[in-house]
């Protein structure tokens, strides 16, 4: 497990806690009689807290960008049409089969 990943799953847990701190702090105004007219305070920076850690964690876990210019290195051209419109690059298609012989049951 990478520093990313715990990260998230340490956010998500915050984002959790938020929730039930918000719906215990509801329950008690019920009992009080008053009115709820928002979160408390500390509630609030734990949901930015939360937020923030899981955002981080969503744009690190995935891994590094790749590049997607025609002409990178990285790139190789499966076919190249008559129409320069619709380019065929690598891709995670070419592990399934070329032709899938499936036909709809009427």
């Amino acid at each position: 497990m990478g520093l990313g990943f715990v990260v998230g799953v340490f956010g998500v847990l915050i984002l959790a806690h938020a929730a039930y701190s918000t719906i215990q702090y509801r329950g008690l105004l019920k009992i009080m009689e008053e009115e709820f007219s928002g979160p408390p305070i500390n509630v609030v920076a734990e949901l930015l807290l939360g937020l923030a850690l899981c955002m981080w964690a969503a744009l690190t876990v995935p891994g590094k960008f790749l590049s997607i210019h025609p002409d990178s290195e990285e790139n190789r051209i499966v076919s190249l049409p008559a129409n320069l419109d619709f380019m065929i690059f690598n891709h995670r298609g070419k592990v399934f089969p070329p032709e899938m012989n499936l036909k709809l049951k009427h």
